[in-house]
């Protein structure tokens, strides 16, 4: 499975937080660390709103891209950097001029974002790369999806798709982890989880319903600078999500028989029990329900399951209290 962990603008154009958060995602577990390219020039203008109106020193979403903007070298940089520490380097571009920045660093593949997904001039562009990639429907309907999807196919992209709630942090009653099963019936291709619930219960529970991606959020601490940082993950969160989708991988993969419980016998033989008597009986005393008493380990009287086969039948000798009752007790 592909544990994405995303960086996207957490590191609020800081070249070396860039570099912080790749030594720390390493130690997570994450196999995949995803940033965001913006180009400002090439892809917003000074009429693009703020989403969410957080920044003090950005008098302009423009502006802020242009904030988040690195060169290419330091993007060559980084790259290395994440090649150095085992992570996959993944980027979503936001322009074709992005698109053309991430080839020359040698992506392996490309994640388009929910407010791309109905670009089709950027998914031409990433197209036009030969390399796969996995859309985020955020925003998108079935509807919108089959158009995109139908566009990569005649294009014959290798295609994979996020189940995914635009909205920071999402609450649980958005989580759509219900869709996961109605993209995997409707494509017929691979599909993930991109969450920004603020907590690793979302992903968890994805990955028992099949997502076979992940993504989400990271920062260092929830209370930082950036419109992610109060739906992301911390570190310490993401190295318990990344342990927990293992062990849930793990528990999938290896599926259990329950026809066969041969593997039991022998703690069966400890904790089931066998009748017992819970008062003392008189020979031919007929025994009722309130007679009988279950007792450890199994295999020293009747069955507990066989108690009705008990029910009026004479004792054949007497019985003390808490003996266990036989087949050969009963008349």
């Amino acid at each position: 499975m592909d544990i994405i962990a995303e960086i996207a603008q957490a590191h609020d154009g800081s070249l070396g937080m860039a570099h912080a958060y790749i030594d720390a995602v390493a130690k997570t577990g994450c196999n995949v660390i995803k940033f965001q390219t913006h180009i400002a020039a090439a892809e917003s203008s000074i009429h693009e709103p703020f989403r969410v109106k957080f920044s003090k020193q950005d008098a302009t979403r423009m502006e802020y891209w242009k904030r988040m903007e690195f060169t290419l070298d330091e993007w060559k940089d980084i790259k290395q950097h994440c090649d150095q520490v085992g992570l996959e380097f993944m980027s979503s571009p936001f322009s074709n001029a992005a698109v053309d920045l991430l080839e020359e660093l040698g992506v392996q593949r490309y994640k388009v974002g929910s407010g791309e997904v109905n670009n089709f001039v950027l998914l031409e562009k990433i197209a036009q790369t030969g390399k796969p990639v996995i859309i985020s429907s955020g925003m998108s309907s079935f509807e919108e999806l089959d158009k995109t999807v139908s566009f990569l196919k005649s294009r014959g992209v290798d295609y994979s798709i996020l189940q995914c709630t635009t909205a920071y942090p999402t609450q649980p009653k958005e989580f759509g982890l219900n869709v996961i099963q109605e993209l995997k019936s409707r494509y017929q291709v691979p599909i993930g989880f991109s969450d920004h619930s603020s907590s690793i219960e979302a992903c968890i529970a994805a990955t028992a319903l099949g997502a076979e991606t992940l993504e989400f959020h990271v920062v260092f601490d929830k209370e930082m600078f950036g419109p992610d940082a109060k739906a992301s993950l911390t570190m310490t969160e993401t190295t318990q999500l990344v342990k927990s989708v293992k062990n849930i991988e793990t528990a999938l993969q290896n599926p259990v028989d329950k026809s066969d419980n041969s593997k039991f016998d022998s703690l069966k033989s400890i904790f089931e029990k066998s009748l017992a008597v819970n008062k003392n009986l008189k020979v031919g005393s007929v025994l009722t329900f309130s007679d009988l008493e279950t007792k450890k380990p199994k295999g020293f009287g009747i069955l507990a399951s066989e108690y009705e086969k008990v029910l009026g039948r004479k004792i054949n000798k007497a019985l003390n209290k808490w003996d266990f009752l036989n087949d050969d007790d009963l008349s």
